[in-house]
């Protein structure tokens, strides 16, 4: 990695994908597919912690995470959980690396318009815009620009969950 990417001062680690099931008839091989997204978030930022931000007293990691893991979702339990525990790895995260000038925060996306909200059926996304104070779905890029708000001017945020969310979820 050191040779093709040079510094790393930045990682935004964004991995989502939802099983969606309720708990009655999801598999445990399902569950264990969302868990292992967190371990990789987990053993990448380790990696990229040692090899480049802790060398170099500085950096910036964002993590994605989602309006459900302050909310909850019936049927997607295994997503809500892994994005709860994505914003308390970034809280306690934070509390390690101050010291070192790494700043650690989440992005928390309510409903936007990407490939795992457009299979959703109609029924489930009309009674999400329903909650959505804003009373539209979301765009990637405004998501993008809060993560790249924090990669560049956030120097006095850490530890933070940011809620972009329309006002699906007032956290």
């Amino acid at each position: 990695l050191k040779e093709t990417a040079g510094r790393v001062n930045v990682l935004v680690n964004n991995a989502g994908q939802s099983v969606n099931a309720d708990i009655l008839s999801m598999k445990v091989e399902q569950f264990d597919e969302q868990r292992a997204l967190t371990r990789g978030v987990w053993y990448l930022t380790k990696r990229i912690l040692r090899q480049f931000m802790v060398r170099s007293s500085a950096g910036r990691i964002i993590n994605i995470s989602s309006v459900v893991g302050h909310t909850g979702n019936a049927g997607q339990i295994p997503y809500t959980m892994e994005k709860a525990a994505l914003d308390a790895f970034t809280r306690s995260l934070a509390q390690e690396m101050a010291g070192r000038n790494i700043l650690v925060n989440s992005v928390a996306p309510g409903f936007v318009e990407t490939d795992m909200t457009e299979v959703l059926p109609a029924d489930v996304k009309e009674k999400i815009m329903a909650g959505i104070t804003l009373g539209r779905i979301g765009k990637p890029e405004e998501i993008a620009e809060v993560v790249a708000f924090l990669a560049k001017k956030g120097s006095y945020i850490n530890g933070s969950v940011i809620h972009v969310n329309g006002g699906l979820y007032g956290g």
